[in-house]
């Protein structure tokens, strides 16, 4: 019994000892480390989160750059083709007056064949290239084709009909190389004189 008793007043006291005194604040809690823990976790996820999207749009500029530089260069390589092309016209124009000049003079047929080769040479070469004439005599006036260089009475050709080419126009594809110089009939020279009558008319009327 006397041992008993003693051990209990031991147990008493060694549960005493470890209860904390009043006013003392409690140890933390293995919720509170957890609590603490979680931001340090999200810290390298957010960071992994926005290098992923920067990637990504370093990804979308370069794209957008990379396609920017390839329709700029196309577009490049487009121009310089047209300029020279339409550097060489000229050049053609000239060879063809020639041509046509031998032609008028009466030049040996084999030196007018010889001239007629390199020409249709020239011409193939330009429709490689997709580059085609346009042979505006007898056509409807087009401002998008033709360019009017003067207009003409005339009684075999109604008003607005192209009666004469002085410079041939070219193509390149479905757009305009070269606009082709054309004579304009006005018309009969009564047609002409009755229009030019009625505007009168009309610029007197505004007075």
């Amino acid at each position: 019994m006397e041992k008993t008793k003693k051990k209990k007043q031991k147990d008493k006291k060694d549960a005493t000892e470890q209860r904390p005194p009043e006013g003392a604040e409690a140890p933390e809690t293995d919720a509170s480390d957890a609590e603490q823990a979680a931001p340090a976790a999200e810290a390298p996820k957010q960071e992994d989160e926005a290098l992923e999207m920067r990637l990504l749009r370093l990804q979308a500029d370069f794209d957008n750059y990379r396609k920017r530089t390839q329709r700029e260069r196309v577009e490049w390589q487009r121009q310089a083709r047209e300029d020279l092309l339409r550097d060489l016209l000229p050049v053609l124009d000239h060879y063809e007056l020639g041509l046509n000049t031998a032609l008028n003079q009466r030049v040996e047929q084999g030196v007018i064949d010889g001239f007629k080769m390199v020409y249709n040479q020239f011409v193939e070469a330009l429709g490689k290239n997709d580059v085609r004439p346009i042979d505006a005599e007898g056509e409807t006036f087009d401002h998008n084709l033709h360019e009017a260089i003067t207009h003409v009475p005339s009684e075999e050709h109604p008003a607005n009909t192209v009666i004469a080419q002085t410079r041939r126009g070219w193509r390149i594809g479905d757009k305009l190389l070269r606009a082709a110089q054309v004579v304009v009939s006005s018309g009969p020279a009564e047609e002409e004189q009755a229009v030019a009558n009625g505007a009168a008319q009309d610029e007197k009327q505004e007075h």
